[in-house]
């Protein structure tokens, strides 16, 4: 029971406070080790290409290092900071576990980055916009237009959904805070290698395909409290199903294509497109039906969505942890 209430406090706290700047934050440390590694790791490609011996294989299997040193590094120091505490006081074990799950989570952060979107966007201010959508999408903003602002503001709400509340809630319920720790280094080294270009195509696979497949399964539990949040907030659940059944394939993700699907569906406009990166186009598959014409309002909509979603989850999941706990008994 105590892990249903170390989940519940850690959404809670997250959604109060968020992840203030003057507080380090574990994601900036496994950045600076993910690039000390991929560093090492050129250097040994460097002598391999030295000597002839630089082969896609070899850089494949160079590869699988990232994922091991990173979130097996992740897992490890998280694990000796929790029983420490505990060996102090379960209660300073239970408390610090609840602040690192916490730094997993990113509910306000993924809110208020929506905000920053939308705000000068109905103030006309498509500069802005388009800085604020920059921090977080890899894509190219210089001429993205109104209509493509919001599309990219309310696909990254979506998408993360997944990736920066309820999939790190599933693995601190399975696993506490070491183990959500470890999904957040997975996470971030698939954002900052696991592209599939010309520098990474090789390198980045392994952190790539294992993103894939520890996200498999959070993205399909976040359908139904999805779906729920929906019905709601009055918006076209049955819709929202049948976009994703029809449509979610449609993403490059296995997983992303879902919440973004059932976004569209609920919402009633469509997703995907065009995207362009560092001036290369790159087209997804459209995700449900234009009925309405992207606008601002749609990333509050969104926002919406993401906060009765990850609310329902955590509560889902605390009383099944609780129900498992008593039938143990």
């Amino acid at each position: 029971m105590m892990t249903a209430w170390m989940l519940l406090a850690a959404y809670i706290l997250d959604r109060l406070i968020g992840d203030p700047r003057w507080l380090p934050h574990p994601v900036v440390g496994m950045g600076k080790v993910i690039a000390a590694t991929e560093k090492r790791l050129r250097r040994i490609m460097g002598r391999w290409k030295e000597r002839a011996a630089l082969t896609p294989t070899r850089v494949r299997l160079l590869g699988i290092v990232l994922p091991v040193v990173v979130a097996g590094g992740a897992f490890a120091v998280t694990w000796l900071l929790v029983i420490l505490a505990e060996a102090v006081h379960p209660w300073l074990g239970w408390g610090l576990e609840t602040v690192l799950v916490a730094t997993t989570i990113a509910t306000k952060g993924l809110a208020d980055a929506g905000k920053a979107i939308w705000s000068p966007l109905v103030k006309g201010n498509l500069a802005e916009a388009r800085r604020a959508l920059s921090m977080v999408v890899g894509r190219d903003i210089e001429r993205l237009d109104e209509g493509e602002i919001v599309r990219g503001g309310v696909e990254t709400i979506a998408e993360n959904i997944v990736d920066a509340v309820t999939a790190p809630l599933f693995f601190a319920a399975i696993g506490g805070a070491p183990l959500a720790m470890a999904y957040r280094a997975v996470n971030t080294l698939d954002a900052m290698v696991g592209y599939r270009d010309e520098r990474y195509l090789y390198l980045g696979w392994a952190s790539a395909r294992l993103d894939d497949v520890v996200n498999w399964l959070p993205a399909r539990l976040t359908v139904w409290p999805m779906l729920a949040a929906m019905v709601f907030l009055r918006l076209d659940g049955r819709h929202a199903w049948q976009i994703i059944r029809r449509d979610a394939h449609r993403h490059p993700s296995p997983n992303s294509g879902i919440p973004e699907a059932a976004m569209a569906g609920g919402l009633g406009i469509r997703l995907g497109g065009t995207n362009w990166y560092r001036g290369v186009p790159s087209h997804r598959g459209y995700l449900g039906d234009p009925k309405e014409a992207l606008h601002p309002r749609h990333i509050c909509e969104s926002i919406r969505v993401l906060y009765w979603t990850t609310g329902l989850y955590v509560c889902i999941l605390a009383v099944a942890i609780i129900g498992i706990d008593v039938a143990a008994r």
